[in-house]
């Protein structure tokens, strides 16, 4: 065992080291610029034939053969966002300071430009198997590059990891969280937790999708509306608040005898991380989802990309850490949900710390819920269909024992996992940026613009 982790420390200084998160920053800069820094400049397109066009019915249609653009989004938000926006925010800032905050911005607005890629070119290389569309990192990267055994490296990591960070780690959060708040045995909840998981997905993408539809908006408007009564009571640090953020990102005085600048690299290693952490632009599970769409035209569907990361990282990754920094928490030295649960309970007394539970669980589930697609088609990939069954019984069960189990090294491993399904995607991202770009992009853009103006 100690081998193992000795294996998995040496491996995971590498995934999610420097040079790794360089080239993830990279390749969403990379995209910014072929793209016209269109997350930003089209902000009046995407945002238009995305969230607002839940407004619209006649956009919002899906058929047998998939699930509707605002039910893709919701089971890849759902998947994407979960504690890393409570703890990996309160994690960013502790290890970071304030100016972390500025840095998983940053990330986010690189990784807009990463997701819409990713995207683009998982419908563009999607296939439709027994009725239903497939698509993701594996399809694009063998038939866009040729790549058999690369494809089979990303499937093989991503089917592990849905097991380990997609369930485990996640069922042992909402057994920790309704442990503490309500003294639910973890037994039970991990016996309650299965079952649900069980039949929610064995009714596949179809059930999956109609859940997360209406999960995703009521978790994120109960849990925007918490923090708002916390900001709104200490309004008054806001301004402060932003401005320790700004400060922070660049504070280049050495620390306690280090080397000058030492704040400032604290502040980019864990801003950049937790927010990849918790946005997963780059590693390439947000397309496996957004593929079952029923979308038409793969830029639309990029949109929605851009709508997703900006929703899971700018919006409430933003109000977690404002929370956090306006009710002076990070100075007590708390980290995670200690420092999380803190924010609330200062405001709100006891009933802060219930909120934070029933946050998480939401959030756990969600997540737990949604990285089960993301097995069961990389699995399918690898078999051609085989062993479905065989994986959602797996994986129902792997929630029970991910609620009974000490999971340190479990966390670990699904950490280098998630690392290492980047490498395979970001490189088939770079060499077929080509099929990103180019007169169909301009086309679309064009035929949005002339529909807005008639709208």
């Amino acid at each position: 065992m100690e081998l193992l982790q000795e294996i998995n420390e040496r491996i995971n200084s590498l995934v999610w080291g420097p040079y790794m998160l360089l080239i993830l920053m990279g390749t969403g800069v990379f995209y910014t610029v072929k793209l016209r820094g269109f997350q930003l400049f089209g902000i009046k397109i995407w945002w238009s034939n995305t969230i607002m066009s839940v407004f619209r019915k006649k956009e919002s249609r899906k058929s047998a053969a998939g699930i509707s653009p605002l039910q893709a989004v919701s089971t890849a938000l759902a998947g994407s966002v979960g504690t890393g926006n409570i703890v990996g925010v309160a994690n960013a800032i502790t290890l970071g300071g304030a100016g972390a905050v500025f840095w998983m911005w940053l990330a986010a607005f690189f990784g807009m430009a990463t997701v819409f890629a990713e995207n683009v070119l998982g419908i563009k290389y999607r296939e439709k198997k027994n009725g239903s569309y497939c698509g993701g990192p594996m399809y694009y990267i063998e038939k866009g590059l040729g790549c058999r055994w690369l494809a089979v490296c990303f499937a093989l990591i991503c089917a592990l990891a849905s097991l380990g960070m997609g369930n485990m780690t996640q069922s042992n959060s909402v057994a920790g969280a309704l442990k503490e708040s309500f003294g639910v045995p973890v037994w039970i909840s991990g016996a309650v937790l299965s079952v649900i998981v069980g039949v929610i997905i064995f009714g596949g993408i179809s059930r999956i999708s109609r859940l997360t539809e209406k999960l995703v908006p009521a978790m994120t408007g109960i849990y925007i509306l918490g923090i708002m009564i916390v900001i709104l009571v200490n309004i008054q640090s806001v301004p402060s608040a932003f401005l320790r953020i700004v400060s922070g990102a660049f504070d280049i005085r050495a620390v306690s005898g280090g080397f000058m600048g030492y704040g400032m690299a604290q502040a980019i290693k864990y801003g950049v991380s937790r927010g990849v952490f918790s946005n997963e632009a780059g590693l390439g599970t947000s397309p496996i989802v957004h593929c079952a769409a029923e979308a038409n035209d793969p830029y639309e569907q990029g949109m929605w990309g851009i709508f997703q990361v900006f929703t899971d990282t700018i919006v409430l990754c933003t109000l977690m850490a404002l929370c956090i920094l306006v009710t002076g928490g990070d100075a007590l030295g708390l980290d995670g949900i200690e420092l999380c649960g803190y924010a609330f309970k200062s405001v709100t007394g006891e009933i802060g710390g219930i909120f934070m539970s029933v946050s998480i669980i939401l959030f756990a589930f969600g997540t737990l819920v949604s990285w089960s697609y993301y097995g069961e088609k990389s699995l399918e990939y690898l078999t051609g269909g085989k062993f479905i069954r065989a994986y959602r019984i797996v994986y129902a069960a792997a929630a029970w024992l991910g609620c009974i189990m000490s999971l340190s090294l479990v966390w670990e491993i699904s950490d280098t996992l998630n690392g290492l399904m980047a490498i395979p995607n970001l490189a088939a991202l770079i060499l077929l940026s080509g099929k990103v770009s180019g007169k169909e992009l301009k086309a679309t853009i064009g035929r949005l613009k002339q529909k807005s103006c008639r709208s």
